[in-house]
């Protein structure tokens, strides 16, 4: 991969983002950095492709909450190609860039078919959990104005959960279940060792509300 195409793709990234602290550069580099941990275990992998997939994943970033929010994947592709093409990428790298960014989203729901789209999804997925997931979700949630837990019944023991209405519903919907989804057994094993992580969380949480966390929420 040419030394200076990192350096490009992240200025490139951060002039087109919108303002979310939560996909911040910041969160690029996470994921790129993710991508290399999980790449090393692999052979032939075409690193400029994972790398723009990196640092473009999140060219269109819809809200949470919105409507077409399954379609923020697709369009972060679109918007990547003609940026790749202007860095003088090789059209072979730009097409595995474009199905890996396509792929990567959760709530796009497309199964990845390149190593390239496995790493990054993995990579994706794992800056959602650990101790980075825990200030992310709370980030995310205070965005949106949803409240921590609900103090009624924080561990929906006798109502349904409710992400889109408390944070810590999130967890035990998606973010705990992460591990299973992923496509690589490095992203894997990363995944089990953070989400043991917010399980201590949960389980100093709990202790604090002087509520027991049930046994359905994965621990």
């Amino acid at each position: 991969m040419n030394a200076g195409l990192q350096a490009q793709l992240r200025a490139a990234a951060q002039a087109q983002m919108a303002a979310d602290s939560a996909h911040d550069i910041a969160h690029l580099d996470r994921v790129w950095a993710n991508a290399q941990a999980i790449a090393a275990s692999h052979h032939g992998i075409d690193r400029a492709a994972l790398c723009a997939a990196a640092y473009l994943h999140d060219l269109v970033n819809l809200p949470k909450d919105a409507p077409n929010r399954a379609q923020a994947s697709a369009l972060s592709a679109q918007a990547a190609m003609p940026l790749m093409a202007r860095l003088g990428m090789a059209p072979p790298s730009m097409d595995i860039a474009r199905h890996a960014i396509e792929a990567h989203s959760f709530s796009a729901g497309i199964t990845p078919q390149t190593p390239e789209a496995c790493i990054l999804q993995d990579a994706d997925r794992l800056d959602a959990l650990g101790a980075i997931g825990i200030a992310r979700t709370f980030l995310v949630s205070g965005a949106l104005a949803r409240p921590l837990y609900d103090a009624a019944d924080p561990f929906a023991q006798k109502r349904p959960l409710q992400d889109g209405a408390f944070a810590i519903d999130h967890w035990p919907i998606k973010l705990l279940r992460l591990p299973q989804t992923m496509q690589t057994d490095a992203g894997r094993a990363m995944a089990r060792a953070r989400v043991a992580v917010m399980r201590q969380y949960l389980a100093a949480l709990a202790a604090e509300l002087g509520q027991p966390v049930p046994q359905n929420w994965g621990l």
